[in-house]
């Protein structure tokens, strides 16, 4: 789509939506306080339908006097119910009156829902939520809920919350006598268990006690009005997002630029329109703070590519929650790092999250692993591509865990690291192993085992036929070297990225992208995660298990050539993006910007000096949280520095290795120097687009001049040496 039209739509999209946000800061009315109008625990009228019910049951005047009383909630097999019922119901109906005194002095109301499997939740007769039950209209009494959702309070978890202003509430409320009216249905006539559990809870404007206490568990929701954060606002209608599938929901985005204020009150800027979304995660999809992968829309729920924060288009972008990492920035500072060593990391946003008007606290817009020219730069593999140089690339695979539903392509014919005796299980990633002809598939799983069976052989140190030729060796030493800096407890072993270029592109294995470091930096408290000591490569000797360190990487470096190239890198990257100063002031620079947003999240999320799995420090601030990673960061680098593989002569700025060349400073304001430069070579400057911008000489005495060039992303080339790095200039 031309530059022109995406500006006259986004034009249109803000005055569409201006009128949206006349009556947007009534979201953020003034709520002294929350107290509750109705507990679970109450006396409510129910009943166990086993044929057909009024459908005016959910109405204020229904004569509920044959229907049962008890307290609620009502269930079986949880342990939690106040009222137990048949262990055959299929469904339960339940109601309840509450009065309200004055209804002006409500300003907000929250129902908290406990339940397996589907609800529906009505007050006055109006319904209010619903979740698991997708038809129109009222289920019927033996209507099965369509989804597998597992009650939460028994499990010391949060139950569901659907927040509402009151000027928006679906349901018409009034003063004096209300009613509210909740039926939730089994996914299967055969569940194990039931549970109906709701809460009603209001916001006042005011110091009075009109009503109750909230429930211990009761998190009072954070308003957000202002971010120097991009803004991020997420509608489902109070539909809960499910594990999967991607649900229908809508986007906006408000940002006015970098150290610029932006106010829920402004236009959506940076994007509006439809979107996709599902949780997403393994085992962190069990904390209360979820993240979500989405994908943007077309008007007909089609994937449709945009431009978001000016990164390169795209359809699938990811909202990562960084509830276990109290730095919040764990995987912003490793991609960072990749990015800065000349490789592909994925691109991160820190951002503010408010989800159906409720604020969910700070989270990471980030891109998800795909092949795309503006992220693993490689060609697209076509179904069609079954011959030649076509079905040599381009593939993305991993070795991950299998609990998000990925599907195991193959099993290495090779163990895992010694002592290990686990085997290392290959998936596909882009594309998927569904969408592979069985000769692509045959072909990236014997050019892997191909390389597998050179590294294990006696001749892999060949410098022809050895492991080298199926690899990029400068990648791999890289992957290895943050990891190792991270020390990284899943490092290895699980969110290991390889990716396959055609041999037109050169060819070789590529290690890559990074991916999931919120376990790393000091942050896991087993398996040695929080020591500033010892390999990860070694993992497999200490806290063996099901997923183990693949062999490859101990393997390579008993080859004296590779340890001393990781012993060259290593000591280069010290003198720039790896020395003491670069990391802690990056550190810092994130933290001074999160000094606020941060408090916010921590109102959201009351964490802070709270075990949270599997954290190795707790901190009682966020300072004390920043302020761990960066010691802890400057004893890993002494470490290493002390321990390194190999040795490598000669490694200051003014004479490194060959295989070490770099620019700096990077990010830049100006100009940049070259070091480990031997003689002349070819440069060329390339936008992220690949258009050459210049072509000069150069020599490692040179300086790069680029006050011409307008800030952003761009690739330098070095023709002879066959080296590409990307560089930020920004003043």
């Amino acid at each position: 789509m031309p530059s022109q039209i995406i500006s006259r739509v986004k034009q249109l999209i803000t005055l569409c939506t201006a009128l949206i946000f006349i009556g947007i800061s009534n979201l953020f009315a003034q709520v002294d306080h929350w107290e509750t109008i109705v507990y679970d625990s109450s006396s409510w009228r129910y009943v166990v339908p086993n044929a057909s019910t009024s459908m005016n049951w959910i109405q204020p005047g229904f004569n509920a006097s044959a229907w049962n009383t008890g307290n609620g909630g009502f269930g079986f097999a949880d342990g939690d119910d106040g009222t137990t019922i048949p262990t055959s119901s299929i469904s339960v109906f339940a109601r309840k009156e509450f009065t309200i005194s004055d209804l002006s002095i409500i300003k907000k109301v929250i129902l908290n829902m406990d339940y397996d499997d589907a609800f529906v939740a009505y007050i006055n007769g109006v319904e209010v939520v619903r979740n698991g039950i997708t038809s129109a209209g009222q289920p019927t009494y033996n209507q099965l809920g369509e989804i597998s959702h597992e009650a939460r309070l028994y499990q010391n978890q949060y139950p569901d919350q659907f927040y509402f202003d009151i000027a928006d509430f679906p349901a018409p409320l009034v003063q004096g006598v209300n009613v509210i009216c909740v039926e939730v249905h089994n996914q299967t006539a055969a569940s194990s268990d039931l549970s109906c559990r709701p809460f009603l809870s209001v916001g006042v404007n005011n110091s009075n006690t009109s009503y109750y206490p909230t429930p211990t568990w009761f998190i009072p929701p954070v308003s957000l009005s202002t971010s120097t954060l991009p803004i991020v606002v997420l509608n489902t209608n109070n539909i809960e997002i499910p594990d999967e599938p991607k649900i229908h929901a809508t986007m906006g985005i408000i940002f006015n630029g970098d150290g610029n204020l932006n106010s829920i009150t402004d236009p959506y800027n940076e994007f509006y329109g439809e979107i996709g979304i599902e949780r997403r995660g393994s085992s962190s999809n069990g904390f209360p703070m979820k993240s979500y992968g989405l994908e943007t829309w077309g008007p007909d729920s089609s994937n449709y590519n945009v431009s978001i924060f000016d990164w390169p288009s795209d359809n699938d972008w990811i909202l990562y929650a960084p509830y276990t990492d109290k730095s919040l920035i764990r995987n912003i500072l490793t991609y960072h790092i990749g990015n800065q060593m000349g490789n592909y990391s994925p691109r991160t946003k820190l951002c503010e999250v408010v989800l159906n008007n409720e604020y969910i606290g700070v989270y990471v817009f980030m891109e998800r692993i795909k092949i795309n020219p503006g992220r693993v730069n490689i060609d697209p593999l076509l179904p069609q591509d079954t011959l030649e140089n076509e079905l040599t690339g381009g593939y993305i695979v991993k070795v991950d865990k299998t609990t998000a539903g990925g599907i195991v392509a193959w099993t290495s014919p090779h163990l895992a690291s010694a002592p290990s005796t686990n085997t290392i299980k290959y998936q596909l990633h882009d594309p998927e192993i569904t969408e592979l002809q069985p000769a692509q598939l045959e072909y990236i799983q014997n050019y892997i085992t191909a390389w597998e069976d050179t590294l294990a052989g006696n001749n892999f140190l060949d410098p022809v036929d050895g492991f080298r030729k199926f690899i990029d060796v400068q990648s791999f030493i890289d992957f290895m070297l943050v990891n190792e800096l991270s020390k990284n407890v899943d490092g290895y072993r699980i969110s290991t990225f390889l990716h396959k270029k055609r041999f037109s592109e050169g060819g070789k294995l590529v290690a890559g992208p990074l991916w999931d470091f919120n376990l790393g930096w000091g942050n896991a408290n087993y398996c040695l995660g929080g020591d500033t000591t010892g390999w990860e490569i070694d993992f497999n000797n200490y806290c063996a298990g099901g997923l183990d360190n693949p062999f490859w990487w101990k393997r390579m470096l008993e080859d004296s050539l590779y340890a001393n190239e990781v012993n060259c890198r290593w000591f280069n990257l010290r003198n720039s993006i790896l020395s003491n100063d670069y990391l802690t002031n990056y550190i810092d620079s994130l933290a001074a910007v999160l000094e606020v947003p941060a408090a916010r999240n921590y109102s959201k999320w009351p964490i802070l000096g709270t075990y949270v799995w599997p954290n190795n420090f707790i901190g009682q601030t966020y300072q004390e949280e920043i302020d761990f990673m960066k010691s802890w960061t400057i004893g890993r680098l002494a470490w290493m520095d002390n321990n390194m593989f190999g040795s490598c002569t000669n490694v200051g700025l003014e004479n490194i290795a060959s295989n070490a060349i770099i620019f700096y400073p990077n990010p830049t304001n100006s100009s940049l120097k070259i070091a480990g430069l031997n003689g002349t070579d070819v440069l060329i400057i390339k936008d992220v687009f690949g258009k050459i911008i210049t072509k000069e000489t150069i020599n490692s005495q040179s300086t790069i001049d680029l006050s011409e060039l307008q800030n952003g992303l761009y690739l330098i080339e070095l023709l002879q040496n066959k080296t590409t790095t990307k560089i930020i200039l920004n003043r």
